[in-house]
């Protein structure tokens, strides 16, 4: 069974910084690809970054410079650390892997920024 558990949102100023984390379990996690989604009411979940199991990374154009994905396989653990964080940022975070052709989600965390 696996199941990926999200922590770390939370309700920060514009301009200051959250690391969300994400562990995984029932997965070979050092052998799939990892993913940050982020998803608004009424919105699509949209791609935040992801990270191949060699360390390949990639971002939305919009959080650039500003977001880290990494992780830790021996912790079977992915992590996205968060600055300069903007209002536009505000949602629900979804970490996701995929096994074979199923996509598997957490329950998401939320992160709140004021302006």
């Amino acid at each position: 069974q696996v199941q990926l558990v999200e922590s770390g949102g939370g309700l920060v100023q514009a301009g200051g910084s959250l690391r969300l984390s994400c562990a995984a379990s029932g997965i070979i996690f050092r052998f799939n690809t990892m993913g940050w989604y982020r998803q608004v009411p009424g919105k699509q979940r949209e791609l935040v970054a992801s990270i191949t199991p060699g360390g390949n990374t990639n971002y939305a154009d919009s959080v650039k410079g500003r977001f880290t994905i990494s992780r830790d396989n021996a912790k079977n653990t992915v992590f996205l650390q968060m600055n300069s964080l903007k209002p536009e940022d505000t949602s629900v975070y979804y970490c996701n892997i995929v096994k074979s052709t199923t996509w598997y989600w957490g329950q998401g965390t939320q992160v709140t920024v004021s302006s």
